[in-house]
């Protein structure tokens, strides 16, 4: 009986850590052979863009920002850009002034009240009949808004665009990362609506915007509104943004803690999107791309411990050899983490599940703040060299 019991739960874990990971992107590509194509017609005439740019204490960055936005390929009567200041501290908001001849907006924000705040007041201050949101450091290609627009099909209340890395940092596991996500977000995309925005560019029609809670993560919580609300969530390749990876493995781990800590708390406010009686595809996107994901650290804690167990109270060469396959896999992620404290640039054979395991580190430090009922409303800006944002080819 005992065996049964962790055999049962080795492979529960384990089913669902493949599902979640290489399981979920072939389902949904049966998916979406399965779907009709939804209506894409463009629009007659372009509709009016205001560009609306998150800042906090980025003097290192916004006026490379502000020159790549003046620069995209976007009628300038149509286009305006916006960039609100969450009471920046250094030259930031002196910086964005200097190009108001140009055609720029600033709006300074007091009391450090968090990018999702200071969305919704901006959101609910422009005319503009498309606010696209975007990041300090997200450079875009020439004709990303064009591209964002031309994907507003008649029940499309949210587009996402791609972003891009470029392999200038050491984390190259957050690069092979974010080209998985893409490809699950345009497999979603197809299927019916993508789960979740990027914060580096992604645009919502003015009327479809939906206010949000202080303390959501705005390019998740705001999809899942629309979502509920009856519209699709679009995502487009050819939108591109382009931003420089995490500079540090560690970097990465405060990143992702952050991320799922507001994260957990968007899903709980959107509960009724895991309801699948009334949301029966959306329900599945949303359970295997984000909550089994954010589960991955409990799933493989089990998977781990379980199989221990079973070797300890079997002789099963096969449970030895899952044994040996797991610890395998962490040996070589310790060997990672070694080389990452080193000037040695280390293998992808090692970098990759070293990554791998920092962001379920993450992931567990997001949940546990969540279930303490902890949250992070503000962010602060990692280190930039400006040099690194330099535009390069796809």
């Amino acid at each position: 009986m005992l065996e049964l019991t962790l055999l049962a739960l080795l492979l529960v874990a384990v089913l669902l850590l493949v599902h979640s990971y290489f399981l979920y992107i072939p389902l949904l590509a049966l998916l979406a052979r399965l779907t009709p194509t939804p209506d894409s017609s463009v629009p007659d005439s372009l509709p009016s863009v205001a560009l609306v740019i998150a800042a906090y204490n980025e003097e290192d960055i916004i006026a490379e920002k502000i020159e790549n936005s003046l620069e995209l390929e976007y009628p300038d009567d149509r286009l305006s850009i916006v960039v609100f200041s969450d009471a920046s501290s250094d030259r930031t908001d002196e910086i964005v002034r200097s190009y108001a001849d140009e055609g720029v907006d600033l709006v300074r924000i007091e009391g450090r009240v968090g990018k999702t705040e200071c969305q919704n007041r901006v959101a609910d201050a422009v005319d503009e009949e498309i606010v696209v949101f975007s990041d300090a450091n997200s450079m875009y290609e020439p004709a990303a808004i064009r591209e964002l627009v031309a994907s507003f099909g008649p029940d499309v209340g949210c587009v996402v665009g791609e972003l891009k890395y470029r392999d200038s940092s050491d984390v190259d596991g957050e690069s092979i990362y974010w080209r998985y996500e893409s490809l699950i977000k345009r497999l979603e995309s197809a299927v019916g609506s993508s789960v979740t925005g990027n914060g580096a560019i992604y645009a919502v029609r003015n009327s479809s915007y939906v206010p949000l809670r202080r303390g959501a993560i705005s390019d998740f919580a705001e999809p899942l509104a629309i979502v509920a609300n009856g519209e699709r969530v679009a995502y487009t390749a050819d939108a591109v943004a382009w931003e420089s990876t995490e500079e540090t493995v560690d970097d990465e781990l405060d990143r992702r803690s952050r991320i799922v800590t507001r994260s957990w708390h968007t899903v709980a406010n959107n509960a009724g999107l895991l309801n699948p009686v009334r949301y029966p595809v959306f329900s599945f996107q949303l359970l295997s791309h984000k909550v089994l994901r954010w589960l991955s650290p409990i799933l493989l804690a089990v998977a781990l411990l379980s199989n221990l167990a079973l070797v300890l109270v079997s002789t099963s060469p096969i449970y030895l050899a899952l044994l040996g396959a797991q610890l395998t896999f962490y040996a070589l992620a310790l060997a990672g983490a070694a080389l990452d404290r080193t000037s040695l640039s280390p293998p992808t054979l090692v970098h990759v599940p070293h990554f791998f395991l920092v962001a379920n580190y993450g992931m567990l430090v997001g949940l546990w703040n969540f279930l303490r009922r902890e949250n992070i409303v503000t962010w602060n800006t990692t280190a930039r060299d400006s040099s690194q944002n330099e535009e390069t080819e796809p």
